[in-house]
């Protein structure tokens, strides 16, 4: 095939050139967008935020870190997942950011790390600038409960790749710890107390399985679920409760200002995609075992819901949806009442759910599915299941 000359490759005399916008792309609706949006992303800074909405990089200044006796960076990155399906069809877009925040920093304060600031990413199909800033405007307002300054962010529109009414969110946070102050396995010790926070319902995985199920069984999301009290759109849509500013006060309440060898709260494990137990095996060293008490508990509506509605095998749900617990903290066993007594004064339903052991060769033979050593890359301690549910 010949190549075409210069003069084929030119519009028609008269004709309309090719243009951003024919292509797919609306400049004018990102810049409404960001109109839109841009205070509640204010609202997020404190004074060691600098310039505003719109730069090319978002500045934050750290010079508090000069304080440090030997400051830790801590990142994260995550998404929300298959969750935003639920959104778009129910065109529901301001609870979406609760589920991308608390994915970001809920990782990061595992270790103790204050988040200092995060950015966000939107892929969209087209920008509909309402669409684009009730996202942002969750994003800020659940950034502002975690107590993390939104610093800048990117909405890009990607016709032809998405649909026009379809888009995907992804976020990253920086966070910082006190070397001495960080959490993690090597603080943990037998006899050490396990304690659940209850989750606000799925949070944001394990959407794929949920979806399959309830496309399966062949129900809108508009109906009426008596055990839930809404339709079962408003239960699925239930935004990610943020636990970061919970957590941080209990490092506050029970470890001080100081770190050193003995921290009365040993770590925290967020309880995401791969469930309860393989979540918390990464933050248990190697050689002890956490056995939890499922009777310490009841599952919440939608996870029973689910199970019987896909038949789903208990293991299955287990290594998939968090049932019910969203963040699991570990605590020196005479600091287990004070760190119940300072969630429940902070509202934050929390439990005393199992203990941490010398781990014994012979569950590890044994094996099975109530029993997890190590998890997504660590090869860390152990985590035992007992008991049926409450």
């Amino acid at each position: 095939m010949s190549a075409s000359t210069p003069e084929q490759s030119q519009p028609a005399p008269g004709a309309t050139g090719i243009t951003y916008a024919a292509a797919g792309v609306d400049v004018e609706a990102g810049d409404r967008a960001v109109e839109l949006m841009k205070d509640a992303v204010k609202a997020t800074h404190t004074d060691s935020v600098l310039g505003g909405v719109g730069g090319f990089a978002g500045l934050f200044d750290v010079s508090r870190l000069l304080t440090y006796r030997r400051p830790l960076l801590a990142t994260s990155t995550d998404g929300v997942g298959t969750k935003v399906a639920i959104a778009q069809a129910m065109d529901v877009h301001d609870t979406i950011g609760f589920d991308l925040v608390g994915m970001v920093v809920d990782d990061i304060v595992v270790v103790g790390a204050e988040p200092l600031y995060m950015t966000d990413y939107i892929a969209c199909g087209k920008v509909v600038p309402e669409r684009i800033a009730d996202i942002v405007r969750g994003i800020a307002a659940a950034c502002s409960v975690a107590g993390t300054a939104l610093v800048g962010g990117e909405t890009a529109e990607h016709p032809g790749l998405l649909g026009e009414n379809e888009y995907d969110v992804a976020g990253a946070a920086t966070g910082v710890v006190e070397a001495d102050a960080l959490l993690g396995p090597d603080r943990v010790r037998a006899g050490d107390v396990v304690i659940g926070m209850a989750s606000s319902g799925i949070h944001s995985n394990g959407y794929s399985l949920v979806r399959r199920v309830i496309n399966h069984a062949g129900w809108a999301l508009d109906r009426q679920v008596s055990e839930l009290g809404r339709t079962l759109g408003e239960e699925l849509l239930e935004p990610t409760r943020v636990y970061a500013a919970d957590c941080l006060d209990l490092v506050r309440q029970l470890n001080g200002a100081a770190g050193g060898e003995e921290l009365a709260l040993r770590g925290f494990s967020h309880v995401t995609g791969g469930g309860l137990a393989a979540n918390l095996a990464r933050v248990l060293p190697k050689g002890l075992l956490a056995t939890v008490d499922r009777s310490t508990w009841e599952l919440p509506a939608i996870f029973k819901l689910v199970a019987e509605l896909g038949g789903v095998p208990q293991a299955d749900l287990e290594r998939t949806l968090n049932l019910g617990v969203g963040m699991v903290a570990i605590v020196a066993p005479d600091a287990a009442d004070a760190a119940l007594a300072r969630l429940a004064e902070r509202g934050l339903p929390s439990w005393v759910m199992g203990q941490v052991s010398d781990d014994d060769a012979s569950l590890a033979r044994a094996g099975g599915p109530d029993y997890v050593q190590g998890a997504k890359g660590v090869d860390g301690g152990a985590v035992r299941l007992v008991n049926a549910y409450a």
